[in-house]
């Protein structure tokens, strides 16, 4: 007999949810406070007497037949407190619950909070042979820790039969998962490898199929055409269906990379594998509405929204595997329920979800579903272009608070609440000494900004307090600040509220932020560029945050064709002592490519004159000259791309011969699109599009065959010299002694190769590259180039035509 194990909170607010999306008049979500509400827990508890027995352990195994298959399903979970009645009149069970709404306006418990009760008063009945018991809900106002109870007795055989029909409901999903799943297994066993493999491929599946068996974190740095993807899928679904994982995660930092793991799974799927995969979308891009506005006044689809939702999710799970953002879109409509969280509901049931990097490791944005509690659970993490972590995981555990904002809100909050305006003050004068001391940049240790720190702590709670607490203006009780008639009883809405809500989530995320400092941060204060003092807490290596979250899967894999030095990034994305790394040969003819280096030009800052500029234009010329066809310029910044312009521009070969094309500082998807619709197959006129290093053409835009045909780097792409990557220069300078190579050289090669990388996507492509910065025949630039960069050619402006034409002629 098949076994299903789940807890009473989880069965209760699954089957039981209903009415509308909201996330009160506040816009804050967690009625239930975790933290807050685990404090008044054990306060409440103690103060119940010696008969009352807290957090009591309660499970109960019973058969359940649904669909012709039979189940034993496991409810457990924990009262929160058991007594008998003064009277002596019998037992009741206790639930507590701490709340940011004023108990006085409860009219009666919430019905599932009332079902969780009712669910270990079924349990302890059964157990104990009672005719009927008692169920309490205590409902406990945090700010004031006010409490309200309601309270009812039930006969035995009445909550036996709700407590059987709600096993009989959740009956039809377990029964649904258990057939699903053996049909999965058994076409997941069947299914081999759908190619021929490639030279070195193989060792990459089973490299990433031993990581799994084995609990390790794997780096893959494998150049363009090993196929990645399917390398890493693969051996990752065949995991699922010998049982030995339950989920997939495919994490991306862009948009084309989600199409190319949704293209590989469906392509697994013709060759008979049954997976359930889902992409999710961010809810900005998903909602309906211009801006989401989750509540039942500004969006038809929150009304009701969870008594329709179950419903909305078991029929898309029952008609379709690949569930695509239009799917979503097409069974949202039919079921008239926001799509967004319809998508993270049906995510809960899928084996395989493809996702941007925050859903796993961003603290504000990670699926809480999945990974809320600090526990390993048989997930793979497969991590595509890896390289692009490392920045977002640094940006995902920093925080900044703008001493401005808090003069800001201040302004909003004097009419709505005195005693928060105040506490707004408190703090701002705080930052207004530490900015009397700092005159461009200044680090603090932690102890320096304790006192802003503890004040901004009270700051957190009246805000809270406030956003959680007003949301009906009849009740005074709650809103010790004010008084019925005065202005500040005014509620916010509109921009206000906005403002005050974004704020409230900064500075929340500012002291979670400072609560986890250790050696891997620095905090320092500085100006931005429209003079506002702002103070950081900057995550400078995010190895031990990323490692929390690494924690709760079983593997994580990190693949990218630029993942050099790879020992830097095994350093920066968690790996451990005995985890591995494996390189996979290009599949490539080297003779397809020709990689070209410039021994006499420099794009360092002393070197940008006007001769410079125009021997680089030469360069570029020559390189364009020699055969028709499409190419990528790719320069450090725009500055400089508006400078070589001007001087190609001017050039008789590019106002007859070429069709220019420029990248825009900001780009829409339809301009973006725009720009690479010009860049056509078996082109009769030469087509150069001029483009930023690092920048949306820099990496994962695919331009087979005749479609590019050649690329120049121009320089080494290093970063800009700015505040932040100085205090990277120096804190790894102090830490390992290489402050240059972490804050500039390795993201700047990064940039290079991914630039370079666009002209080689096919066996069949044949493409050029020309570097153009003596520094590249530096070894500590060589020492970064993939191997099949060799061999080389360094080349004059006088040499490079021939070399050239031998190239294209061959």
């Amino acid at each position: 007999m098949h076994t299903v194990k789940i807890s009473v909170r989880n069965l209760v607010e699954f089957i039981l949810r209903s009415g509308d999306i909201t996330t009160s008049e506040s816009g804050l979500a967690d009625p239930d406070a975790m933290q807050e509400g685990t404090r008044i827990h054990k306060k409440l508890q103690k103060r119940m007497g010696s008969t009352y027995r807290a957090e009591v352990p309660l499970s109960i195994t019973l058969p359940v037949t649904y669909d012709g298959v039979s189940v034993e399903m496991t409810v457990e979970g924990r009262a929160d407190g058991i007594f008998p009645e003064k009277d002596g009149s019998g037992t009741t069970i206790d639930e507590i619950k701490g709340i940011y709404r004023h108990v006085s306006r409860l009219t009666e418990p919430v019905p599932v909070h009332k079902a969780q009760a009712m669910c270990y008063g079924y349990i302890y009945a059964l157990e104990n042979k009672l005719k009927d018991i008692g169920i309490q809900m205590t409902y406990c106002y945090i700010p004031t820790e006010e409490v309200r109870t309601f309270s009812e007795r039930i006969p035995f055989a009445e909550l036996e039969k709700w407590f059987m029909d709600l096993l009989h409901e959740y009956a039809k999903w377990a029964v649904w998962q258990i057939k699903w799943q053996e049909r999965r297994n058994e076409s997941i066993q069947a299914l081999d490898f759908p190619f021929e493999y490639r030279e070195g491929q193989q060792r990459l599946v089973k490299g990433v199929y031993q990581s799994i068996l084995r609990r390790k974190r794997l780096y893959i740095e494998a150049p363009t055409g090993v196929g990645k993807t399917i390398s890493t899928v693969f051996p990752a679904v065949k995991s699922i269906g010998e049982g030995v994982t339950e989920k997939i995660f495919y994490l991306t930092a862009k948009t084309i990379t989600r199409t190319v793991a949704e293209e590989t799974f469906s392509l697994l799927s013709d060759k008979g594998m049954q997976l359930k995969f889902i992409t999710l979308t961010a809810k900005e891009k998903i909602c309906l509405l211009d801006k989401p506005q989750c509540n039942p006044q500004t969006c038809p689809r929150a009304l009701g929204h969870f008594d329709r939702i179950n419903d909305a999710v078991y029929d898309i799970l029952t008609h379709e595997n690949a569930i695509s953002r239009e799917r979503i879109l097409a069974y949202a409509e039919k079921h008239n329920v926001c799509p967004f969280e319809m998508s993270l509901d049906i995510s809960t049931w899928c084996d395989a979800i493809i996702g941007d990097y925050n859903y796993a490791f961003d603290p504000t944005a990670c699926l809480k579903r999945f990974f809320a509690l600090e526990t390993e659970n048989d997930y793979v993490f497969l991590i595509d272009e890896a390289h692009n972590l490392v920045d977002r995981a640094r940006e995902m555990y920093s925080s900044c608070l703008v001493k401005e904002d808090f003069l800001k809100i201040k302004k909003i909050m004097t009419t709505h609440s005195r005693k928060t305006a105040r506490s707004l003050d408190r703090c701002n004068k705080e930052l207004l000494e530490l900015k009397r001391g700092c005159e461009e940049r200044r680090l603090y240790d932690p102890i320096e900004i304790e006192p802003f720190v503890m004040k901004a702590l009270r700051l957190s709670s009246l805000l809270e307090e406030y956003l959680h607490g007003r949301t009906d203006f009849s009740d005074y009780t709650a809103l010790p600040d004010i008084t019925p008639g005065d202005p500040a009883a005014l509620p916010l809405d509109g921009d206000a509220r906005e403002e005050v809500l974004a704020f409230y989530f900064e500075l929340r995320y500012f002291l979670a932020v400072f609560e986890t400092i250790d050696d891997r941060y620095i905090i320092y204060a500085d100006y931005d560029s429209a003079g506002a003092f702002c103070l950081h807490l900057q995550c400078m290596d995010p190895s031990g945050n990323l490692d929390l979250y690494l924690k709760r899967g079983r593997c994580a894999v990190f693949f990218s064709a630029t993942l050099l030095p790879v020992n830097y990034y095994r350093e920066q994305l968690a790996g451990r002592e005995d985890d591995y790394a494996i390189y996979a040969p290009s599949p490539f003819q080297p003779s397809n490519r020709l990689l070209l280096i410039a021994r006499d030009v420099s794009t360092k800052y002393t070197r940008r004159t006007p001769r410079e500029y125009q021997r680089i234009t030469d360069y570029i010329l020559r390189f364009i000259q020699a055969k028709t066809g499409n190419y990528l310029i790719f320069f450090p910044s725009y500055r400089m791309l508006e400078d070589i312009r001007d001087y190609l521009e001017q050039s008789s070969f590019c106002r007859t011969s070429v069709d220019l094309y420029v990248q825009e500082s900001s780009m829409s998807e339809t301009m973006r699109e725009e720009f690479l619709s010009h860049f056509q197959d078996t082109p009769v006129r030469t087509t150069v599009g001029l483009c930023v290093m690092g920048g949306i053409f820099g990496e994962g835009i695919d331009l087979k065959d005749s479609r590019l045909i050649g690329a120049v780097v121009v320089g080494t792409g290093l970063p800009m010299v700015c505040t932040q990557n100085e205090l990277f220069r120096n804190y790894f300078d102090e830490k390992k002694g290489t402050g240059f190579n972490y804050a500039y050289q390795y993201p700047g090669m990064n940039k290079v190769l991914q630039a370079a990388g666009r002209v080689i996507r096919t066996a069949t492509d044949r493409g050029a590259i020309l570097l153009l910065d003596e520094r590249f025949l530096q070894n500590s630039y060589q020492s970064l180039f993939p191997r099949e960069w060799f061999p080389y050619d360094v080349v004059s402006a006088e040499s490079i035509g021939k070399y050239l034409s031998d190239f294209w002629d061959s």
